[in-house]
């Protein structure tokens, strides 16, 4: 897992987003060098569909997060961006990815899935240590989704400590849930939809 701090928000992706963002960048480069070393710049023309290998491994793997400020938790998602405020939360699931659960409906985080088997088995005993209260289950159970070495469950954690906190500490006005904020990423998908129709056009334009 990985987060950085960017302008005083907490951004998170997953450690294997930067391998797979990398290597669609350097499929999409070492093909299109081929290109260019076969049909000189004119294959620049036929090799639009490269590029857009570059940018779907950005746009799937890259540009999706879960952003935390001080007042709402950010899912971005390649379609669309969900903006949910600390106060309109009311439940944290990870059955099959990070979940954020409030009066207006669920949402999902593509950057935080829940861990297929191999990451179940690599859990280890720390990993289901000292979570916020809410993460446990009947008997202390805790689901693998919620366990620390996986995507799902660092982000869990990062959301349920840091909502505990600001309930406990009386900064949440349950009386005044606040709404969610959800947009379509129209720059992304343009971008796409520019690359699908650039890729099918291209080798009319080669030929």
């Amino acid at each position: 897992m990985k987060s950085s701090r960017v302008a005083g928000a907490t951004v998170f992706r997953p450690r294997t987003s930067v391998w797979f963002t990398g290597v669609a960048v350097v499929v999409a480069l070492g093909g299109l060098a081929t290109v260019i070393v076969e049909q000189g710049a004119a294959g620049l023309l036929t090799g639009w569909p490269l590029v857009g290998v570059a940018y779907a491994g950005w746009w799937l793997f890259w540009y999706p997060a879960v952003v935390f400020t001080e007042d709402a938790v950010t899912l971005r998602n390649p379609l669309a961006t969900i903006r949910v405020p600390w106060s309109a939360l009311i439940d944290v699931d990870t059955k099959y990815a990070l979940k954020l659960v409030t009066p207006s409906g669920a949402y999902t985080a593509w950057a935080a899935p829940a861990p297929g088997v191999w990451g179940t088995h690599a859990g280890k005993p720390e990993h289901i240590r000292n979570l916020p209260s809410t993460s446990y289950g009947p008997g202390g159970s805790v689901r693998p989704g919620d366990m620390t070495n996986t995507d799902s469950g660092y982000a869990a954690y990062e959301v349920r400590t840091r909502w505990q906190d600001l309930v406990e500490s009386g900064r949440i006005d349950v009386d005044d849930p606040g709404g969610v904020d959800r947009r379509w990423n129209w720059p992304c998908i343009a971008g796409a939809l520019l690359l699908v129709a650039v890729g099918a056009a291209a080798p009319a334009l080669g030929s």
